[in-house]
């Protein structure tokens, strides 16, 4: 399995999302400062954004929508990539 491919998901208030990964590395990941345009538009709404789930190592929400799994396991791990939705 990838290393950063998500294994457990928790939404938490405030657009924060908290992951583990496939090789234990665990944290939060911040989306409150993110804009929410375009396919992201519906996350802008909190209780659509608490509706994430994870398929095949991804986080995902209904409408399709997903967050690059490499780009959240490096803003856990310290190097911020920059998630931008």
């Amino acid at each position: 399995m990838i290393a950063w491919s998500v294994t457990t998901l928790r939404v938490l208030p405030g657009y924060r999302l908290e992951v583990s990964f496939a090789d234990g590395l665990k944290g939060i990941v911040d989306m409150s400062q993110d804009n929410f345009s375009g396919v992201f538009a519906p996350l802008a709404d909190e209780s659509s954004f608490a509706l994430a789930t994870i398929r095949d190592g991804v986080v995902v929400w209904p409408n399709g929508v997903d967050i690059a799994p490499d780009a959240m396991y490096d803003e856990v791990n310290g190097h911020k990539s920059g998630i931008a939705a």
